[in-house]
């Protein structure tokens, strides 16, 4: 009964070693997050001046709004990459 076991436990540690490098890959960024910003708004010919103080302050929040959240992806990215690659 011994033996059984010796050679239970023996089969178990060689059969879950490997000498094949096993290789890491990080992953890439998903496609939805790599999508680009939408395009600002343009003036109509004729447009007031209320307008263009609409359009401005609303490209301007669009602009803004898009680059504090794409600025924030890419840190996240390379800091989890920094980490991913520190990991041995």
């Amino acid at each position: 009964m011994k033996i059984v076991l010796s050679l239970c436990v023996l089969v178990i540690l060689v059969g879950c070693s490997t000498t094949v490098p096993v290789a890491r890959k990080f992953p890439e960024i998903p496609v939805k997050l790599l999508e680009k910003c939408p395009n600002l708004e343009k003036l109509k010919d004729g447009a007031k001046l209320s307008d263009v103080a609409k359009s401005v302050s609303s490209n301007y929040t669009q602009y803004y709004e898009c680059a504090v959240k794409h600025d924030a992806m890419v840190e996240w990215y390379h800091i989890q990459k920094q980490l991913f690659e520190s990991v041995k």
